[in-house]
């Protein structure tokens, strides 16, 4: 049990989560502070994000809370140098902010609903890489993960936007991949099938009473039962810890084998 214990420990380390005040984000940094990371929760949502620090915090952990808009590079920039500064250092970043955008076909999307969701998922993945790299250099390395989704490797009839922006990041994971690799950085994403978040649960709630329609969603995939945050949580802490130290570039699935059929 050491040897487990030893590989999944992130003690030492410090880790920025974006979108971390609640759901997939929210989980993350609770399991990456329990592992002994120190977390920054990062996110538009303020009372939450509090929220959650306040939780690692009282659990024992170690955790502070940034105001982040992801699409902002001046704000990207300020929020992570104040990170590392605060700190002392920055070793994991989880790209896990993101919006599902209009629920609408591709010809009738106007552009600036386009360009909403491609500034918070995808250049928002790439400022926040930007930014976290130097630092990540600095530590003498680190690992990064891209929060996408099964529908950045499959297609589906919805949300054009969404999906674009999930496949976006898929591949910016193996690009980085192989930028960093000889400087000790690591970079995959983790691809969620259908996760209760409260994301998930407002789109759903448009579609008909909110636990009928997750009982049917619940139906397209072999398990038959959606996943929790937790789930998604615990690929990352694989991916980011020294589990994970030869994994660079890949993606990791947890969608109860949606995409296996």
């Amino acid at each position: 049990m050491k040897q487990v214990a030893r590989l999944f420990s992130l003690d030492g380390k410090v880790a920025v989560i974006t979108g971390g005040a609640r759901g997939i984000g929210g989980a993350t940094a609770r399991l990456l502070a329990d592992a002994g990371a120190r977390v920054a929760v990062v996110d538009l949502l303020e009372d939450e994000g509090e929220k959650t620090v306040g939780e690692i915090v009282a659990a024992g952990g170690a955790a502070r809370f940034w105001r982040l808009d992801v699409g902002d590079e001046a704000n990207v920039a300020r929020v992570f140098a104040d990170v590392e500064a605060h700190f002392g250092r920055l070793d994991i970043l989880i790209n896990n902010a993101g919006i599902e955008g209009e629920n609408i076909p591709t010809d009738q999307m106007t552009l600036e609903q386009w360009e909403r969701v491609m500034r918070i998922n995808v250049t928002g993945t790439f400022l926040c890489t930007k930014h976290a790299v130097p630092a990540m250099e600095r530590a003498g390395g680190g690992a990064i993960v891209n929060v996408s989704s099964m529908y950045g490797l499959v297609g589906g009839p919805d949300v054009p936007a969404y999906h674009a922006s999930k496949g976006a990041v898929r591949l910016m994971a193996k690009t980085d991949a192989q930028l960093y690799a000889t400087r000790n950085i690591r970079a995959n994403s983790i691809h969620p099938g259908f996760i209760r978040t409260p994301m998930l649960e407002q789109a759903l709630s448009k579609h008909g009473p909110l636990e009928n329609v997750i009982a049917g969603m619940a139906q397209l995939n072999p398990m038959q039962r959606i996943g929790v945050p937790e789930d998604i949580a615990a690929g990352i802490l694989y991916l980011v810890s020294d589990a994970g130290r030869y994994v660079t570039g890949t993606e990791l699935i947890i969608d109860g084998g949606y995409t296996s059929r």
